[in-house]
């Protein structure tokens, strides 16, 4: 089977354009012509094509990669190798990609040609990353990925059961399940806006880049307008540079104090009490590195747990325990003269 130039643009998400400049420079040349004059190509060309992607989503610039696919011999299966494994040691978000590339190598070291259907999806999976990311941005979330990849099959099965139950998007309900996966995207694309934002738009506009049990774009969307509504109370409060200072929550820590909190609350201790200063001054800790070391950012985010019951309704503490630790904190306050704090 021959690809046209344009029909392999198609399959590739590669341009026209592109594909000539390869054939300009000598990097991938047609291997057969109609009597036209029209560039064919064939499993072979495309097996070449691939292993310039491999390279160019490695950070390769095209005048070293005609040198390498010259100079290794079998250069291709060395290169599906050596792409693999740079995706093993990282542990790849773009786990199909992976997979792929692996059956790729599989096949390569059975000494079986793979199929063109096999090499088009590769190529376009790796098209639709390069689309979104550098090479350098990929490397960091597939470094990442490990961090992180437990926490979302349990939070997308319960964002799951919301929707099924019929829950609203704007719920209360959903605020705790939205400010999780804020804190989960946040830790894998170590809170930059950007890059989060860019991964939305791909996962939305390329199916290709999307896992088969990856969660489906109608939970993305319910979810999304849940984040939506904790972002419009944020930014009522904040900007966008003050999320962006915005450090990783130490939830399970706050959650650990506020339980010892309610313990002591429950058992009358008065908030003067130096058990209870101890808890509030580790709480206030927490705070200060989670905010940056800014006091007058710390008071804005206190302001807008205060007032916004959406965000209160995610808090890892309930309202008497928030009061009682706020009692505490005016005391420590009192007695240190500490800027204001957040109760998150």
């Amino acid at each position: 089977m021959l690809l046209k130039v344009g029909e392999l643009a198609r399959h590739t998400g590669l341009t026209v354009r592109t594909l000539h400049h390869y054939d300009a420079i000598g990097l991938l040349a047609p291997s057969a012509r109609s009597e036209a004059g029209y560039r064919l190509y064939n499993a072979a060309d495309i097996g070449r094509l691939h292993a310039i992607q491999a390279l160019r989503l490695l950070g390769l610039p095209l005048a070293e990669i005609g040198g390498l696919l010259g100079a290794e011999s079998g250069a291709l299966p060395a290169i599906i190798r050596r792409q693999v494994a740079s995706l093993d040691q990282q542990i790849a978000q773009v786990t199909v990609l992976r997979e792929r590339l692996a059956l790729l190598e599989e096949r390569l070291a059975e000494g079986a040609q793979p199929d063109l259907k096999d090499w088009l999806a590769t190529l376009e999976q790796m098209t639709a990353y390069g689309r979104y990311f550098s090479p350098a941005e990929i490397k960091s979330l597939m470094a990442n990925w490990s961090a992180v990849a437990g926490l979302w099959p349990p939070l997308i099965a319960e964002v799951a059961a919301l929707m099924a139950r019929g829950v609203p998007s704007d719920a209360p309900e959903v605020q705790p399940l939205a400010s999780r996966w804020m804190n989960v995207m946040g830790q894998w694309m170590d809170g930059n806006y950007d890059l989060i934002t860019r991964w939305g738009e791909m996962y939305r506009r390329e199916p290709v880049a999307r896992r088969d049990d990856g969660p489906p774009t109608e939970l993305i969307d319910y979810i999304g307008a849940a984040i939506g509504v904790r972002m419009a109370a944020l930014l009522r409060h904040l900007d966008t540079e003050d999320l962006a200072r915005l450090g990783k929550p130490p939830e399970d820590e706050w959650r650990r104090l506020g339980e010892e909190l309610a313990a002591l609350q429950a058992r009358q201790v008065p908030p003067e009490d130096e058990a209870v200063q101890a808890i509030a001054q580790a709480w206030v800790q927490l705070l200060d590195a989670f905010t940056d070391h800014d006091p007058a950012l710390a008071t804005r985010l206190m302001k807008a747990m205060a007032t916004e019951p959406m965000l209160q309704a995610a808090a890892v503490v309930g309202p008497a325990v928030r009061g009682y630790l706020l009692q505490a904190i005016a005391v420590l306050r009192q007695k240190n003269a500490m800027p204001g704090t957040a109760a998150p």
